[in-house]
């Protein structure tokens, strides 16, 4: 009988030599599925083979190999081959989505200019977005401090049978300290950090949901378009003098500290934020409004997608 290290050896030997067989025949399923593409392609435009071969430069013996899955083409032969077809070179190379309808789609995007990319999404969450019951069943109340959104949102979540969530809540609970401990002892990339995966938790672990989010979450790019792809988001919005008085009366009398620059503070937040804010599925101004009366608007405006 082999010695152990002799036997283990061995067994390594065959794992590897497994492994290598598999990778094997992923990639000949790769080339094999990349020739048929080119292939599919030359025939929905009823171009031959020969004048293929001729407009991207290769010979038609070799057009022939690639097509059958029989050879590995370099980048730049793929490159010609998909400019002669009208396919960008990642248009060949990605096997998930060959439709025509997600073909001119990608072009589409790559004609628009990197400025209006983010335009398009939105466009796209709100028009498609709609349609995904799961995203309607989570109401967002986002907005600064001072607008009404804690308050509405238990009001609407009370109403509705809903558990209600106020994220900077969930983010204290994860750290186990408050909000102020966790900005001196991680700062705002230690916080926005947090403020994402407690986000993720709220998707994942409710179905159907109220949940208030801090007013700097627009911020954060990645974090704001998870929520706007995920709930129906609500912008609670006032005016800054309107923030400023209702955050003195909850009791913080800091922002009284120099009140004409506090107020400067706001309207450049504000406005600074508008763009973003605005991207939220329903905008409720609760500017010299009673509660009660933005309640009904809201929760007519969350009737109105069932």
């Amino acid at each position: 009988m082999p010695p152990p290290d002799r036997m283990e050896t061995k067994a390594k030997d065959e794992s590897t030599a497994t492994a290598r067989l598999i990778d094997e025949a992923a990639d000949a399923e790769f080339i094999r599925a990349l020739g048929v593409r080119v292939r599919e392609g030359r025939a929905r435009r009823g171009i031959s083979r020969k004048a293929l071969a001729l407009n991207a430069d290769v010979s038609e013996r070799y057009l022939a190999q690639v097509e059958n899955g029989e050879t590995n083409p370099s980048i730049m032969v793929l490159r010609h081959i998909g400019a002669a077809l009208g396919f960008s070179l990642m248009e060949l190379l990605e096997p998930q989505q060959d439709s025509t309808e997600y073909r001119l789609i990608q072009r589409f995007l790559e004609q628009l200019a990197p400025s209006r990319l983010e335009d398009a999404l939105l466009c796209l969450m709100r028009e498609f977005g709609r349609e995904d019951a799961s995203r309607r069943k989570r109401i967002a109340l986002v907005g600064l401090r001072g607008a009404g959104k804690s308050t509405l949102g238990r009001a609407l979540a009370g109403e509705l049978s809903l558990p209600f969530v106020e994220l900077n809540s969930a983010i204290e609970a994860e750290a186990g300290m408050s909000l102020n401990e966790v900005f001196m002892l991680y700062g705002q990339p230690g916080f926005r950090r947090l403020e994402r995966r407690c986000l993720e938790n709220f998707i994942a672990q409710h179905e159907s949901a109220v949940i208030t989010v801090g007013g700097g979450i627009v911020s954060e790019a990645e974090t704001f378009n998870l929520l706007l792809m995920n709930c129906f988001t609500v912008w609670v919005k006032a005016t800054p003098e309107e923030h400023m008085s209702r955050v003195v009366a909850q009791g913080d009398f800091r922002p009284m500290e120099g009140n004409a620059e506090a107020m400067e503070d706001m309207r450049r937040i504000l406005l600074a934020r508008e763009s973003l804010y605005s991207k939220a599925d329903f905008t409720l101004d609760t500017t010299g409004r009673q509660p009660d009366d933005c309640l009904m608007q809201l929760r007519q405006a969350i009737t109105a997608l069932k």
